[in-house]
């Protein structure tokens, strides 16, 4: 007879004094990428702090704890919050939203790794609906790119799927072509066009977003199209 499935037990939540947190050398993450600590800094000091910091508790070399603890996962937050207690627009006593490793077999440097393969950034065309309606709203480029965490340069490149038929969105929705594709198709808003040269490009060997534009570009549109 099959033994039943043990039962998952997670790590407790707690809030800990910043003070008393200290970066752990098994975070991973060693090269900088993406948005900068003082963008990341800034959201915070606006919305608050939105994931929880991964703590383990500090040992010493009897294996004792020390008070501290440890963040192996969370790096880039917590130095965000390290800025803004420099800053002196954050006490450092101030308690943070932790989940707490304890007694766990899994090693700090596996939990660091996890976090941050599995995090999937949205999806461009989420992202487009999204900004769009932050930009429906009367926000302007640099308050959407302060939003998402991005320039404004990607706020303007994905508000301009606007005027890309809705049924281009969903073919590329479905793997059915690039977003470098899917951004060419912006050059013009007929969408009755734009669908017209998608349905020409099945039957052409080049799909290069620079032919797509051309096409979409011409003054004309010869009869054999």
């Amino acid at each position: 007879m099959a033994s039943a499935a043990s039962k998952i037990i997670l790590s407790q939540s707690r809030d800990i004094p910043f003070n008393q947190l200290v970066l752990s050398q098994a975070n991973v993450r060693r090269v900088k990428t993406g948005v900068s600590i003082e963008a990341l800094a800034e959201d915070i000091a606006r919305r608050t702090l939105l994931q929880s910091l991964n703590v383990r508790p500090q040992l010493d070399d009897a294996g004792q704890e020390t008070g501290l603890f440890e963040v192996p996962a969370g790096g880039r937050r917590f130095r965000a919050l390290e800025l803004l207690v420099k800053q002196k627009r954050m006490a450092k006593t101030q308690p943070v939203p932790c989940v707490v490793r304890e007694g766990s077999d899994i090693s700090a440097e596996e939990d660091s790794l996890a976090e941050n393969t599995h995090r999937e950034q949205l999806h461009p065309l989420d992202q487009f609906r999204a900004m769009q309606v932050l930009s429906d709203q009367g926000l302007g480029l640099e308050d959407i790119a302060a939003h998402f965490m991005v320039t404004s340069a990607v706020v303007r490149q994905r508000l301009k799927l606007a005027s890309v038929s809705p049924r281009l969105h969903a073919i590329y929705a479905d793997d059915g072509m690039t977003l470098d594709q899917l951004m060419a198709f912006s050059v013009c808003e007929d969408h009755e066009r734009q669908e017209q040269v998608w349905e020409m490009l099945a039957h052409s060997f080049n799909r290069s977003p620079a032919y797509i534009r051309s096409r979409l570009t011409e003054d004309t549109v010869r009869a054999s199209d």
